[in-house]
């Protein structure tokens, strides 16, 4: 199914919201970097330049600059907070150069808020299941695509928050927000989140199969896929099929 324009936005609005109050807190719930994210960045080596789309608070800049890289990092987030943080947090690298930018990808322009035109790996670390729609997820994956650099890589990460039964407790109807289930894709969620005061955020899984099929559409081809963290994040690695 399409899901409904006036829809779409509501969720894209919901997370919004929850990502400005629950900036600091969603930051400090992830304030050490996983195992998994550094096996991930593996495919980083000195002298790139990385775009990470949906950086949060800059975290990855920092990992980059734990494990010695030096490279050109660009961060994009949607929450004007979390880049906040994301500027005060990277003040202390000096291997990473990182420059972070307050744009929005589920706006169609937002390529243009970039300072180069090509990069050599991009990340989509947990960004694609906070866009509602297919058609949504698709064509910022296709944008994200025009972005490599030849031989570039994109990396992506999905929540496989449905494997864990203490997430699954998060759930809420979706009569909560004055939606019902027939006005969502199947595989939408309401999820609930309760540090530093209750709040609520719009997810989608996206499994093995969607995430191939949604490469696939765009002319990408994955080279390698595992999930980590004990079942709860999907990575893959793609590149542009020639």
């Amino acid at each position: 199914m399409v899901v409904e324009p006036q829809v779409r936005c509501k969720l894209l609005d919901l997370n919004r919201s929850f990502y400005r109050h629950f900036a600091r807190q969603f930051a400090d719930s992830r304030s050490t970097a996983q195992a998994s994210l550094c096996e991930a960045l593996s495919a980083i080596a000195d002298g790139m330049t990385v775009l990470d789309v949906g950086c949060g608070d800059g975290r990855v800049a920092r990992a980059l600059e734990q494990m010695g890289h030096r490279v050109q990092y660009v961060g994009l987030d949607a929450s004007e907070p979390l880049i906040a943080l994301a500027r005060t947090r990277a003040e202390t690298l000096t291997h990473v150069t990182a420059h972070f930018v307050y744009v929005d990808v589920t706006e169609l322009d937002w390529p243009s808020a970039l300072p180069r035109r090509a990069f050599d790996v991009i990340l989509a670390l947990a960004l694609l299941h906070h866009i509602p729609g297919r058609d949504l997820r698709q064509r910022t994956m296709q944008q994200m695509a025009s972005l490599l650099a030849p031989s570039g890589t994109l990396i992506i990460s999905t929540w496989q928050f449905v494997s864990s039964e203490r997430l699954r407790r998060n759930i809420v109807p979706w009569a909560a927000v004055g939606l019902d289930e027939r006005q969502v894709d199947p595989g939408d969620y309401l999820l609930s989140w309760k540090r530093g005061g209750y709040g609520l955020r719009y997810c989608c899984l996206i499994g093995e199969k969607d995430l191939r099929d949604l490469c696939q559409s765009v002319g990408l081809s994955i080279s390698s896929l595992f999930l980590a963290d004990k079942g709860l994040n999907l990575y893959a690695t793609a590149r542009v099929c020639r």
